[in-house]
């Protein structure tokens, strides 16, 4: 059962990583995905660094982790968060979250396919579920004159990345605490954006940023790399996996009615029927397993 407090932080998350979507929409209007990318992960992830050093956590790798941590940094920050802010420009905020949210079916389908992991009916479930919300938005892309099927490639391709990432974190043997893992990660993958925002995109122009502009880049620094990371790993270490992962289901509701307000998208009835199954697909892979507790013996 969870606390006052619990619930309140799982609330508190939802909304944080849920209008980080239509919020990344605003920037695009105005600056490259690569540059944002960069910049939003390098300022956050530098201010969370002195954050949680202030902590007491071990901050220094060893000389083994640096590869480690440099494999890792691959599918979960050059892959998740650089292909989905591709897809973010192709698609409407609300439709990338829908898609890029199919990442705990990958998670399990990968685990099956690479790590012996069982599929199970429930997982079986799961991917017929996910597959309806892919086909119905992919039919309506198509389907629009100015459809952006690309930007659907861009979203499942991100969330492989998170799939294989995340398996890639659970198996590693370091042994600096997750959240320093995830905070160099950052480091280093903002790095790499960075360089390749440089060499491909047009220098910004920071003196014609709107106040909008501004703002959405703030909150991709201090909430999105900020405080949400902080409020993820401190709920993993006190709520049990599957409650702390069943937190992520309602980001793809509350990324598309906030996309209304924030940058004026109107969802389709696609979108909320792939919604619903994406949501369904999420609680049949995470649901806790109830157990039948046996009778003592007579």
């Amino acid at each position: 059962m969870l606390n006052r407090k619990q619930i309140w932080a799982l609330l508190a998350l939802t909304l944080m990583w849920g209008v980080n979507w239509p919020m990344m929409k605003l920037s695009l209007q105005e600056t490259t995905p690569l540059m944002f990318r960069a910049s939003t992960m390098l300022l956050g992830a530098s201010w969370l660094f002195f954050y949680v050093a202030r902590k007491g956590e071990r901050m220094k790798p060893t000389p083994s982790e640096w590869a480690a941590i440099g494999l890792l940094a691959l599918p979960n920050v050059l892959g998740w968060h650089t292909l989905s802010i591709f897809g973010v420009q192709e698609l409407a905020s609300g439709r990338a979250a829908i898609l890029g949210f199919t990442m705990p079916i990958f998670t399990v389908l990968l685990g099956a396919a690479f790590f012996g992991e069982r599929i199970t009916p429930r997982v079986r479930l799961a991917v017929a579920c996910a597959g309806m919300a892919i086909g119905l938005l992919l039919w309506h892309e198509v389907a629009r004159l100015s459809g952006r099927p690309a930007g659907i490639a861009w979203m499942l391709s991100a969330a492989l990345c998170w799939a294989l990432g995340t398996l890639l974190f659970r198996r590693s043997k370091l042994t600096l605490a997750p959240l320093v893992i995830t905070v160099w990660m950052l480091l280093l993958g903002s790095v790499v954006v960075a360089a390749l925002a440089f060499a491909l995109e047009p220098l910004p122009q920071p003196q014609k940023f709107s106040m909008a502009m501004w703002i959405s880049l703030a909150y991709g620094v201090v909430i999105n790399y900020g405080f949400a990371q902080l409020i993820w790993f401190g709920m993993a270490r006190s709520l049990p996996p599957a409650t702390s992962a069943m937190s992520i289901m309602a980001i793809p509701l509350v990324g598309t009615l906030s996309a209304t307000v924030i940058v004026g998208e109107m969802p389709h009835w696609q979108d909320w029927l792939a919604m619903g199954f994406v949501m369904a697909a999420i609680a049949s892979v995470l649901w806790p397993v109830r157990r039948v507790t046996p009778l003592a013996a007579q």
